[in-house]
């Protein structure tokens, strides 16, 4: 697991560092920490006094299911949930917000990139002494890899998307092309793809992607932020990420894909009307394929994401979920019983189901045959897609730590990305401008930094 500085380089006279302060609580039992004002002051008492009262906020689609699942299931904890808005509609600043202030939830939804940024700025408490060692072998160690640091875990996950393919079969056995398994493949099918379907691509590429690039290079074997010597290496433009770049650039320069937005509406109708043959992205948005799409039922199928090499397969994430609880909570012990409950057990699992379609891919792989089997799988003409999922997620390579302020980072690669989708930029410059905007950001936080 990667080992990453969460201390200052110099901490400021008359203040702990950050690696001393995580440290000190580290150290105690967590039921002996200071309790913080947390909230409003009603949290419950829970000695005698009623049920622990705990806050939860998430933007994940079915937690007032889950919530409402588990406060029916026991009397001893009670959860009071908020919606709130995903981080990149600002439920990141609320929640920074609200931690500045002491008020933070008790319990909090984090994505995996955010993670190291919550837990350097001390919001997500130290997991670790927590964590029990039965839901910690459940957890599929790639997953839990990226939560935890100098051996010290700051949230639990929930989900995690291996990378890949998902494809019109109605259109690729139309035109008389195979599905490509390799990225050479990819772009000869690509070429043949564009000569034969007028009008229609293979994929697009798209402009508001930030997480798609990295998931992509991550692939490649990319290291963007790495921690060894204990100082923050920045290095977005290494030869992985370069060979990537340089792959899409040509598709991109030669029209073999499109180049627009995706998670608009415009972007939904170009699937809906069969511009599109497949879809680069994470295991979860399968279901949202089926919600989007439901007059395309039996039209498509799942495939793993091409590889460069075929005998060495490896894969990135494209998307996933974990649950922190923060500093403020009076009750840690109580808000990791609910995590765990959320995370592990089938009924949670029922009642998030109960919300929509989905297609996780759960951290706790125990799960998996739970989730096939409540799947309707028409819609991919009867794929064992989980099966699929389960073997992808074993080729995800731990060698991939997030930086320490991925929401800047990616939303200037996103900013530059969209410049090459109005032909003012490329795909290469997109990251080395996210670069050249995270240096001034970790300095600032006082970490050690270099770049290579």
């Amino acid at each position: 697991m990667p080992v990453i500085p969460l201390q200052p380089k110099e901490a400021p006279l008359r203040r702990h560092s950050r690696r001393s302060l995580l440290t000190a609580s580290a150290a105690l039992p967590l039921v002996l920490v200071p309790a913080c004002s947390g909230g409003d002051s009603g949290r419950g008492e829970g000695r005698g006094g009623g049920p622990v009262r705990l806050t939860f906020w998430s933007s994940l689609r079915g937690s007032q299911e889950v919530v409402d699942a588990f406060n029916k299931s026991q009397n001893r904890i009670r959860i009071d949930f908020e919606q709130v808005p995903s981080g990149q509609q600002g439920g990141y600043a609320k929640l920074s917000n609200a931690a500045r202030a002491g008020n933070a939830p008790d319990i909090a939804t984090i994505e995996y990139p955010q993670v190291p940024g919550f837990a350097i700025d001390g919001v997500a408490r130290d997991l670790t002494p927590l964590l029990g060692e039965g839901l910690r072998k459940k957890l599929l160690p790639q997953a839990l890899a990226l939560t935890t640091f100098e051996g010290r875990t700051f949230s639990v996950p929930q989900d995690v998307e291996p990378m890949v393919f998902l494809y019109r079969r109605d259109l690729f056995a139309k035109y008389d092309v195979r599905v490509p398994r390799t990225w050479p493949e990819f772009e000869r099918t690509a070429r043949t793809i564009k000569r034969r379907a007028l009008g229609a691509r293979i994929a697009t590429f798209p402009t508001d992607g930030g997480h798609h690039l990295a998931g992509l290079a991550w692939q490649a074997g990319a290291r963007w932020f790495d921690t060894k010597g204990g100082a923050w290496t920045v290095g977005m433009t290494d030869g992985p990420t370069r060979k990537v770049t340089a792959y899409w650039q040509r598709l991109i320069d030669e029209e073999l894909v499109f180049l627009n937005p995706v998670d608009t509406q415009a972007g939904t109708a170009q699937v809906g009307r069969g511009d599109v043959f497949g879809k680069i992205t994470g295991a979860w948005d399968a279901g949202g394929t089926m919600s989007a799409q439901p007059g395309q039922k039996g039209k498509w199928g799942v495939a793993p994401l091409p590889q460069w090499d075929g005998g060495r397969p490896r894969l990135g994430t494209h998307g996933g979920s974990t649950f922190a609880v923060t500093k403020d909570s009076r009750h840690p012990e109580e808000a990791m019983e609910f995590i765990e409950w959320q995370v592990s057990s089938q009924a949670s699992w029922k009642a998030r189901l109960s919300s929509g379609i989905s297609t996780q891919y759960p951290a706790v792989t125990e799960l998996v045959p739970f989730l096939r089997k409540a799947m309707d799988t028409s819609f991919f003409k009867g794929q064992d897609i989980y099966t699929l999922f389960d073997e992808e997620a074993g080729h995800l390579s731990e060698e991939w730590t997030w930086g320490p302020r991925m929401t800047a980072t990616l939303k200037t690669v996103q900013d530059g990305l969209a410049r090459a989708g109005d032909g003012e930029g490329t795909v290469l410059g997109a990251v080395e401008e996210g670069q050249r905007a995270t240096m001034p950001d970790l300095k600032s936080l006082g970490l050690r930094t270099r770049e290579r």
